[in-house]
């Protein structure tokens, strides 16, 4: 095995999450196989290819191998098991704009669907002691947290103070009787059958259902990325619109790392099945147009901002993330950066990085 004593796969590895894991998981000695086919550049366009960052992991991370896979081939993703003794998968691989999905329903599905089964299964026939985790979103409560009697107020929409989700929504909420999206399905999909596998199956598998991830590793784009677009839109005087609820729709926003660092608490200390909602929570969290006027005093610019006054289908008008049950399982585990370190951050990411 060498000078490394556990090894690491990660799907989407030069994406935002996956190439987070890579650096974070090889910083604690692992050795890192990393998947990742930059399906990102079909999806949204040369301008988001994660190019740049495979690039940057091979050259700066020295036990990092690449696969350039797709997830869906279930012969490459066998071999790549058979060949290698694998401790942990961190499954960050998708599809993941709930617009995109509906031009291409299959592919949205193939991917985040069957993508995951043939890893599990992979996973459950070739490394039974492993522990698997998956990427999962908050788009698979579809619409229903739009049934929470929210307020317009000033600059956001937000729950009462006594309202019993107040601190966020946590993991009881319906998955059922809702309009998920195209890519909310596919997402569900796999969310289950990750937790099938650790319960029927009886293996170790960690679901994480994210709210707005984000940092400057984030290859962004209209479609997806939202802050990370935001910044870069306003720093080269792009304009960007701002689909439905004036703006005032309220994300919780969490760095990468902290989403890795939640893995390796994960990892240390595996479940069977378990499923966690995982954002920014009261502890990080804006309107789109709070990030805005944020976004402008660290830039010094000024926005070019377009309202459009349909709401994207799938588009949650308040989400905040309670991640009490992931805190009550890992205590030790802290944020590391707030929504200000946030926005400072990718915007001097982008500025020192203008393409």
């Amino acid at each position: 095995m060498g000078k490394y004593k556990k090894t690491a796969l990660i799907t989407g590895s030069a994406g935002l999450i996956g190439s987070a894991s890579v650096r974070f998981f090889s910083e604690k000695g692992f050795k890192i196989l990393g998947i990742d086919n930059d399906s990102r550049k079909y999806f949204f366009g040369p301008s988001a290819s994660t190019a740049w960052n495979k690039r940057k992991l091979l050259k700066e991370v020295d036990n990092y191998t690449h696969f350039n896979v797709d997830v869906r081939n279930q012969k490459k993703i066998d071999q790549i098991f058979k060949d290698n003794e694998i401790d942990l998968i961190i499954h960050t691989a998708a599809q993941p704009s709930h617009d995109w999905a509906a031009k291409e329903p299959s592919t949205d599905f193939t991917i985040n669907a069957f993508g995951t089964l043939i890893l599990l299964e992979a996973y459950r026939r070739f490394a039974p002691n492993a522990v698997f985790i998956f990427t999962s979103t908050n788009k698979v409560y579809g619409d229903n947290p739009n049934k929470l009697p929210v307020k317009e107020l000033s600059t956001r929409y937000e729950l009462p103070l006594n309202h019993r989700l107040y601190n966020g929504i946590d993991e009881t909420m319906s998955l059922d009787n809702t309009t998920h999206s195209i890519f909310g399905v596919s997402k569900t999909s796999a969310d289950l059958m990750v937790q099938e596998y650790g319960r029927y199956f009886n293996l170790r598998t960690g679901i994480f259902r994210g709210g707005c991830l984000t940092g400057p590793a984030h290859s962004s784009a209209q479609l997806h990325g939202f802050l990370a677009y935001l910044v870069l839109s306003i720093a080269n005087g792009v304009e960007y619109t701002i689909f439905g609820y004036k703006g005032k729709q309220v994300r919780d926003n969490i760095h990468s790392y902290d989403v890795a660092n939640a893995f390796y608490h994960f990892y240390q200390k595996p479940k069977k099945g378990e499923v966690y909602n995982l954002g920014g929570s009261r502890y990080s969290n804006t309107s789109v147009i709070e990030a805005i006027e944020k976004i402008e005093k660290v830039l010094g610019k000024k926005a070019k901002i377009k309202f459009n006054s349909q709401n994207r289908i799938g588009d949650h008008i308040w989400y905040i993330s309670d991640v009490s049950k992931f805190k009550k399982h890992y205590p030790d585990w802290e944020y590391t950066y707030n929504l200000d370190q946030i926005l400072w951050e990718l915007c001097k990411f982008v500025t020192q990085h203008k393409k």
